[in-house]
């Protein structure tokens, strides 16, 4: 016979309790524990201060608030942004065609962080603006006049040539490319001293046995799936190598950071000889290009 449900007593059923998130109990169920909202969600602390100014506009906690009221907002507060990014700010509002802002699309812009619909929104709203380009900004120094002729000769829409513009550094300075970059001329420089071969040192016979070149026969040794990167055939290879790192990988270090642009170089670098390891067992690699693709690609 089986046993009764613990549920079912005097023939009716107990209605079921809903048991909250935030309310834990211990294996016995004798103790009742009520966790406080923030131990449930925590907000990240840069983003508290943007959440403070939105929840003022948002009372009904909708996650939303109207761009009449975003405009409001940004009138009470926008004294505390930087020009360019109350800008592209006020571009959002006319680019949304809903008549709403989201919550994380305000987050985004505070954090410096796109997702693909807001920077639609945000080439939207641009479109509407007239008169304010980068190009037109007076009393810049000489750095950053420097980082404008970078963001017009390298990217193609003015709004994201303001991206750049606002959220380049100097601190710290973009020293991953720049010493990547001497190590290669440092390499080639020895080299070409001890091969007695500047112009073409793939001539010399006892280019391929240094310990640097990548062999897919030598694969056991796991340094050489980077280490190729330092050697190069001749000062044409080099030079063009060094004029896309420099040309492209400087402006995104600038921007990204050293941490995310060295994972990005690596990471081309180790593809490069791992793809050559599968198609051509046979052929050794020198040279940069495939971080040097990796910066043009990203």
């Amino acid at each position: 016979m089986e046993k009764s449900s613990p549920s079912m007593t005097g023939g009716t059923r107990e209605a079921p309790v809903n048991i909250s998130p935030a309310v834990a109990a211990n294996a016995e169920g004798d103790e009742i524990e009520v966790l406080e909202s923030t131990d449930v969600l925590a907000i990240a602390p840069e983003e508290v201060q943007w959440k403070s100014l939105f929840d003022k506009f948002d009372p009904e906690n909708s996650g939303f608030i109207s761009t009449e009221r975003f405009r409001d907002l940004l009138a009470t507060h926008g004294s505390e942004l930087d020009p360019h990014k109350l800008e592209v700010l006020l571009a959002l509002a006319d680019g949304n065609s809903d008549g709403k802002i989201c919550y994380q699309d305000f987050v985004n812009l505070m954090s410096n962080k796109r997702s693909n619909s807001f920077r639609r929104a945000i080439l939207q709203g641009s479109r509407q603006l007239k008169g304010c380009s980068l190009r037109d900004e007076v009393g810049l120094g000489l750095s950053q006049r420097l980082v404008r002729h970078v963001a017009y000769e390298t990217l193609p829409r003015e709004v994201d040539r303001k991206w750049y513009f606002d959220s380049y550094t100097y601190c710290p300075p973009p020293w991953f490319i720049l010493a990547i970059t001497m190590a290669e001329v440092a390499v080639f420089i020895y080299y070409g001293i001890q091969l007695d071969r500047l112009v073409l040192q793939v001539s010399s016979p006892s280019f391929l046995k240094s310990p640097l070149p990548y062999h897919p026969q030598l694969r056991a040794q796991a340094w050489r799936y980077f280490s190729y990167i330092f050697m190069h055939t001749g000062i044409e290879h080099l030079s063009l190598n060094m004029a896309m790192q420099l040309l492209v990988g400087v402006p995104l270090e600038m921007v990204h950071g050293a941490l995310r642009i060295g994972l990005v170089y690596v990471c081309g670098a180790l593809a490069g000889s791992l793809a050559v390891s599968v198609t051509d067992m046979t052929a050794p690699v020198v040279g940069s290009s495939g971080g040097v693709y990796a910066l043009v690609s990203a």
